[in-house]
């Protein structure tokens, strides 16, 4: 009591002076002589540390009245089993089966182009024509000499069943008129290249050749015809994902271009490992109703790669690691009603991790309150107050 009224005092000084504006620091400015600013400045000094004395002795008194000091602060969480969908981030490009630059089977002059770009058209429509150079003339020709093989070769064939004439006789029409025959299908196959036409159902998406250009067969340009419907998205998956990825897992595809995210699943995983980069391809297979998503568009993929239906799941950050190289976290034994207890330090095995959380095989257990904040300022066995309780596991 003595000191704290000596304190008291000193503060109702200190208030009287700076009442008095002669004696207060302003009023010693202004009168400006180097006796009197000594003098101020010497009695606040005295003042300060009269202060600072006082408050020293308030300090200890409360370090004595202080029955929880050198008790660490902390938050703790609660382990809980839940599902855990691991999910393998990867990005691919859009694409589909169905999209094709045609190129003709014939060399010559493009006569006609019956399309034009945006055009719908069913399968098998003539899309071009190219110049047959006399092709259709020579058939005609053949055609004339096949009619007059094929009337030889039936009266031969009517003699012979009459048992009139020579079988020699017999056996040559009908050679003639096979071969004749057979020289006229392969002039119509050559025909059949000077047209061209629609492998699938599809849009044309660019006319590339104009008609009355020459065009080299396997080679010239002449169309190009995308069908939208069939559309999915191919990935390269690095190979220790081979028994992970496979058909029918659930995918998250976003494409970002189209603000669009699309809960669909793999198509296909393929069984051959690409040696020059050591990955595999998947086809994750979208639904394109609408015709908004076009091929080579980026998308990035989510795919579930491993489930976990009874997971034990704790923040990456509470984990610390020794100098074995062990995992270790700290929970909380013994606590009281006042939030006090003990800390234990658990060494644990851990699993994947997916963001800011991480899997927890072994060490611990459901139920379990482990440190969270303050847990890189405690030690093995260190009472410590828990000032918060997240129940709910950091919203994982």
């Amino acid at each position: 009591m003595k000191h704290i009224s000596k304190l008291i005092l000193i503060f109702i000084v200190l208030a009287s002076c700076s009442g008095d504006k002669k004696n207060s620091v302003e009023g010693v400015l202004e009168r400006g002589d180097l006796k009197s600013l000594r003098e101020k400045r010497s009695e606040l000094v005295n003042n300060q540390q009269a202060i600072t004395d006082q408050i020293k002795l308030l300090d200890d008194k409360i370090k004595s009245k202080d029955t929880t000091k050198n008790v660490p602060l902390i938050t703790t969480v609660k382990v809980k089993t839940e599902v855990f969908n691991h999910v393998l981030e990867l990005q691919g490009n859009v694409t589909t089966k169905n999209l094709l630059t045609i190129t003709p089977e014939y060399n010559g002059i493009l006569t006609q182009v019956y399309v034009t770009e945006g055009q719908k058209v069913s399968k098998g429509q003539l899309l071009a024509k190219i110049d047959d150079g006399g092709l259709s003339q020579q058939v005609a020709q053949l055609q004339i000499e096949t009619d007059l093989a094929k009337t030889t070769y039936e009266r031969q064939k009517r003699l012979w069943d009459q048992n009139i004439g020579s079988e020699i006789q017999f056996l040559q029409a009908k050679s003639t008129y096979e071969a004749q025959k057979e020289a006229v299908n392969q002039l119509n196959q050559q025909i059949a290249k000077t047209t061209v036409k629609a492998p699938f159902s599809g849009t044309i998406d660019d006319v590339i050749t104009e008609q009355g250009s020459v065009v080299a067969a396997g080679q010239t340009q002449l169309l190009r015809i995308v069908n939208l419907s069939d559309m999915y998205v191919e990935v390269e998956v690095p190979e220790r994902y081979v028994s992970d990825v496979t058909k029918g897992k659930n995918v998250e595809v976003n494409l970002p271009v189209l603000g669009k995210t699309i809960d669909t699943k793999v198509r296909q995983a393929s069984d051959f490992i690409n040696p020059a980069n050591r990955t595999f391809k998947a086809e994750i297979e979208i639904p394109n109703k609408d015709n908004s998503i076009k091929p080579n568009l980026t998308a990035r993929l989510k795919i579930n790669d491993y489930t976990n239906e009874n997971a034990m799941l704790i923040p990456q950050s509470v984990i610390s690691e020794n100098a074995e190289g062990d995992q270790y976290v700290y929970v909380v034994n013994d606590k009281g009603s006042d939030g006090i207890g003990k800390a234990k330090r658990v060494i644990i095995e851990t699993g994947k991790t997916q963001g800011d959380v991480i899997e927890v095989l072994t060490g611990l257990e459901a139920g379990a309150e482990i440190i969270k904040e303050g847990a890189r300022s405690v030690r093995d066995g260190q009472p410590v107050e828990v000032i918060t309780y997240d129940d709910e596991n950091n919203n994982i």
